[in-house]
C-alpha cells in the first residue's frame, strides 16, 4: 500500500520578487562588516562583489564549505589506543574445526604463522583435519630447536639423536630434507633409500653422516662374526629403520639373493618385527612358516584364493598399519569429504565409497593388497599417483583417500554414466567395457547408490 503525496507547494512570481528585494540590505550589511575600511596586518581582505548575484553566489559557497569541511586540526592522526581493537589473547592448544587454517588461526589470536607452523613441526602443505589439535605456545626453545638442530648437526653429528628425525603422520623425505636444509639425495644415501621407498611413522631418518660414519663401523664389526649365527639359524628380525639393502650388507649376503630367498621385490615394504630368511641356511624354512599359521589377513576372499606374495604384502601393510596411529572414524569422514569438495568430487559419493569399502577404516587391507580407508591396491596407487602429479603413499591416510577420489574422478569423468564408473572401482573399467557389470557388481553399485543418497 503506497502512501499518497501531497501535491507541490508553488511559489508565486510575487512571493520571489519580494525575497529578493529583502536580499541586498542583509548581503551588504554583511559584506560591509566583512570589509574593514582600513586592513589589519595580517588579516586577508575581502574583494566587494560587484553585482548581487555575485554575493549571493559566494555567500552560498561559503556556508557550504562551513558546513562541510572539517577542521584538520580537529581530526586525529592515529586511532587512539583505547579504541583499537584486540586481538583475543592465545590458548596454549587449539581443536582444529571444519573450514580452518592455519595461517587464518594464527591471525585469529594475533600470532605469526611461521612460528606456529615451527611449533607444530608442520609445514606450508601439511593438512590439517578437525578435531586435531595445535599448539599455539610454548618454551621458547621448542619452535627453534628443531630448525637449528639440521642445520648444525649434518657438519658434526656427534651422537644420533642430533642427526635423526622421526618420521610424523604427514611427512615426505623431500619435505624432511627441505625443512632440515640437506638434499634429498643425500637422505637417500644416508637411509639407503630412494624415490620409491615408503615411510612411516615413528622411523627414524638420518640427517647426516659426517663424523657418524665411524659409528655404525662399530655395530658393523659386531654383525660380522654374528654373520655365521645368522646363517645357522637362517632368520632375521627386523628392526625399526632397518632396510633390505642394509640387512643384506650387514649379514654379508647379495641383496638379489636375501629379495629372492623372501619372495620380495625393490618395491616391498618391511616392517619392525617381521622375520627374513636368510640365504643359504638349512633351517630358514622352518622360522619362515612361522607367522603363516597366524596371519593378520587371509589368503582367500569370496571363495577365491589370492597368490602367496599379494597376501605376504597384505600382511606386512596390516601389521604396519596395526602399529601406525591413523584418524578415528569421525576424522577419517571428514578427511574424505574435505578432500572431495577440493577434487571437485561429489562429496556424497567418495564418502559412500569410503563406508562400502573400509567402514572409513584406515587399517584395512584386504587379501588383494587393497589397502586403508579408499582400498586402493599398489597398482591403482601409482596410476593416481600420475593423475595427481605427485607420488602418493597409500598407507598414508590423507594419500589414501586423495588416491582414491582422483580414482573416483577419473572413472566419472571418462565413463558413460554414474552406474559404470562405480562399477569400474569395483570390477575395473576394461573389464565391465569388455564383459559388462558381473552380478556382484551390479550389487556393489546399487549398495553405493544407496549410500550415496544416505550421505547427501
Amino acid at each position: 500500500m503506497t502512501t499518497p503525496r501531497s501535491p507541490k507547494k508553488t511559489t508565486s512570481m510575487p512571493i520571489i520578487a519580494a525575497t529578493t528585494a529583502a536580499l541586498p540590505a542583509v548581503m551588504l550589511s554583511s559584506l560591509a562588516i566583512a570589509q574593514p575600511a582600513t586592513a589589519l596586518p595580517g588579516v586577508k581582505t575581502q574583494k566587494l562583489p560587484a553585482s548581487l548575484a555575485a554575493a549571493m553566489q559566494a555567500q552560498a559557497e561559503a556556508s557550504t564549505v562551513a558546513a562541510n569541511v572539517i577542521p584538520a586540526s580537529a581530526v586525529a592522526a592515529t586511532i587512539p589506543a583505547a579504541i583499537q581493537p584486540m586481538a583475543p589473547s592465545a590458548p596454549a592448544t587449539y581443536t582444529i574445526v571444519r573450514g580452518d587454517t592455519i595461517s587464518g588461526i594464527s591471525a585469529r589470536y594475533g600470532l605469526d604463522t611461521n612460528t606456529v607452523l615451527q611449533l607444530n613441526g608442520l609445514s606450508a602443505n601439511t593438512i590439517i583435519y578437525p578435531g586435531q589439535q595445535i599448539k599455539l605456545s610454548g618454551s621458547g626453545t621448542s619452535p627453534s630447536a628443531p630448525a637449528p638442530a639440521p642445520k648444525t648437526a649434518p657438519s658434526p653429528a656427534p651422537s644420533s639423536s642430533a642427526a635423526t628425525y622421526t618420521v610424523v603422520p604427514g611427512d615426505t623425505l623431500s619435505g624432511i630434507a627441505a625443512r632440515h636444509g640437506v638434499a634429498l639425495s643425500d637422505v637417500f644415501s644416508w637411509n639407503g633409500l630412494n624415490g620409491r621407498s615408503i615411510i612411516y611413522p615413528g622411523q627414524k631418518i638420518k640427517l647426516g653422516s659426517g663424523t657418524n660414519a665411524p659409528a655404525p663401523a662399530a655395530p658393523a664389526r659386531a654383525a660380522a662374526p654374528a654373520t655365521p649365527a645368522l646363517a645357522n639359524t637362517g632368520s632375521y628380525t627386523i628392526k625399526s629403520g632397518d632396510t633390505l639393502g642394509g640387512i643384506a650388507a650387514r649379514v654379508g649376503v647379495s641383496l638379489s639373493s636375501l629379495l629372492s630367498a623372501n619372495k620380495l621385490s625393490m618395491s616391498s615394504i618391511i616392517y619392525p618385527g617381521q622375520k627374513l630368511v636368510i640365504p643359504g641356511a638349512s633351517a630358514a624354512p622352518a622360522p619362515a612358516q612361522a607367522p603363516v599359521s597366524t596371519p593378520l589377513v587371509p589368503s582367500t576372499f569370496l571363495g577365491y584364493t589370492y597368490p602367496a606374495a599379494v597376501v605376504s604384502s597384505a600382511n606386512a601393510n596390516k601389521a604396519l598399519l596395526n602399529a601406525s596411529p591413523v584418524p578415528s572414524t569421525s576424522q577419517m569422514k571428514a578427511i574424505v569429504a574435505d578432500t572431495a569438495r577440493r577434487m571437485g568430487v561429489d562429496p556424497s559419493l567418495a564418502m559412500a565409497f569410503a563406508y562400502q569399502e573400509s567402514g572409513f577404516n584406515q587399517r584395512a587391507v584386504s587379501p588383494a593388497n587393497a589397502i586403508g580407508t579408499m582400498q586402493v591396491v599398489p597398482s591403482s596407487g601409482e596410476w593416481a599417483s600420475q593423475l595427481v602429479g605427485r607420488k602418493l603413499n597409500i598407507l598414508d591416510p590423507y594419500d589414501n583417500v586423495t588416491a582414491g577420489v582422483a580414482i573416483i574422478r577419473a572413472l566419472v569423468n571418462t565413463s558413460k554414466d554414474l552406474n559404470t564408473a562405480i562399477a569400474g572401482y569395483y570390477q575395473g573399467q576394461y573389464s565391465v567395457s569388455k564383459h559388462g557389470m558381473y552380478d556382484d557388481t551390479k550389487a556393489y553399485v546399487a549398495s553405493i547408490l544407496a549410500l550415496k543418497k544416505s550421505f547427501s
